[in-house]
């Protein structure tokens, strides 16, 4: 499948390293759902708390401990985000090119990537609209991105 925004082909059918042995780690999955819980209060994101599961508790992947994804054991916890991490961290990319441009004026090499990052903003909102993690009427506005992103809504 090729890239969205370059002529680059890209890897079609990547896959995860293999695991050498399915050792669940010596903290039970009680420990661990402790653990993610703690990072989210401490207000990290998904792949935040994923690395550090996996770097400082020895936790390969949190499906093959747990026997669900982490973005699950949040919902039911009730500690999900309510926009998507993936979308959250493209609109800060794009509030915080907005702020350059401001600076600015003629970077037009940044005016480009603007308009990639947010097509890419759009396509995800249609997906996930579609996929029914945003209400059916939400649209992407920079100004309120702008406040979602400063914390001030």
């Amino acid at each position: 499948m090729a890239r969205i925004h370059s002529k680059k082909k890209g890897k079609s059918k990547s896959r995860k390293p293999p695991l050498e042995k399915a050792v669940l780690p010596e903290a039970g999955k009680e420990k661990i759902e402790d653990i993610i819980i703690n990072y989210a209060k401490q207000g990290m994101s998904p792949a935040l708390i994923g690395e550090k599961l996996k770097k400082e508790h020895n936790v390969p992947y949190i499906k093959h401990a747990m026997g669900k994804r982490l973005g699950k054991i949040l919902e039911e916890k009730g500690m999900a985000q309510q926009l998507p991490p993936d979308m959250l961290d493209l609109m800060r990319k794009a509030v915080n090119m907005r702020a350059h441009l401001a600076a600015n004026k003629g970077d037009t090499y940044n005016k480009i990537r603007l308009h990639n990052v947010e097509s890419k903003i759009w396509r995800l909102t249609r997906y996930y609209i579609r996929k029914n993690r945003l209400p059916q009427g939400w649209r992407y506005n920079p100004a309120t991105a702008e406040l979602l992103i400063k914390g001030k809504v």
